[in-house]
């Protein structure tokens, strides 16, 4: 598996040259698929289970919980939020999918086959908002806009840890849309093309990846920020894509050696 061994290969090099106390690795990569996205769509969130993509978009008014045909890119699912609200990340969490909100302090849990409502909830004092979420499989991980990775218990959505995500000695702000893969968390950093890889115990950068490029010029002109990182351990497929942007990429890892 390509993806998979790219891990492996950081993984590697990593005790090699020292991260993550050493200096991150860095990554690009190279565009295995393109697939239609809706160009309306202010993507908050992206995730891929079972073999099926969800997105959560943004925008008071214009916010949703979807499910989204991945080779289409048409919306077979969706679910408003209320009008007063800005939706935020989404993540898939057992049977359910759990979606934040920005600044209202207060996040939605909701049946995944079915997208009815089973419960709010409200964030701790700990979060200044709600921006990315996902999970390792025993807790919840969100990001607020801040350099700090908040652990929430996903029953009780209590902070049950946080961890502050550095590069070298220095604080990486903004993180935002985030994503478990392999032991990692990978986060968007708004307003730039990069993704970190964190490690989630010390909050230490392990590598980034350079996405400037992936659009073209024309492309870039009407799109926002890259915001959207969907895995799927099924197929072993990284998809990336961006608020407004016209489509979701499928990718692999490049590893650039110095």
């Amino acid at each position: 598996m390509k993806f998979f061994s790219v891990l492996l290969i950081s993984a590697l090099l990593a005790s090699l040259t020292g991260c993550p106390s050493g200096n991150p690795l860095s990554f690009t990569v190279t565009v295995l698929n393109a697939y239609p996205h809706d160009t309306g769509a202010f993507t908050q969130g992206l995730v891929m289970d079972g073999g099926r993509l969800y997105e959560g978009t943004g925008f008071r008014g214009r916010s949703t919980l979807r499910e989204v045909d991945l080779e289409t890119g048409v919306v077979s699912r969706s679910r408003d939020l209320n009008s007063s609200f800005f939706g935020e990340g989404i993540t898939v969490f057992g049977d359910t999918i759990i979606q934040l909100t920005l600044r209202s302090g207060v996040g939605f849990v909701y049946d995944k086959n079915t997208f009815d409502l089973l419960a709010e909830f409200d964030y701790p004092p700990q979060l200044d908002a709600g921006w990315g979420i996902t999970h390792d499989g025993e807790s919840l991980i969100v990001s607020d806009g801040t350099s700090v990775l908040h652990f929430l218990d996903p029953e009780s959505f209590e902070e049950i840890g946080s961890v502050n995500v550095l590069d070298g000695a220095a604080p990486v702000n903004r993180l935002n849309e985030l994503e478990y893969i392999g032991g990692e968390i990978y986060a968007n950093v708004w307003l730039t093309n990069r993704i970190a890889r964190i490690d989630p115990e010390s909050g230490a950068v392990n590598s980034w990846i350079d996405l400037s490029g992936l659009l073209t010029r024309e492309e870039q002109t009407d799109a926002d920020w890259l915001n959207g990182i969907a895995y799927d351990p099924i197929s072993d497929r990284l998809f990336l894509t961006g608020k407004l942007w016209p489509a979701v990429f499928e990718v692999e890892l490049l590893l650039q050696v110095p």
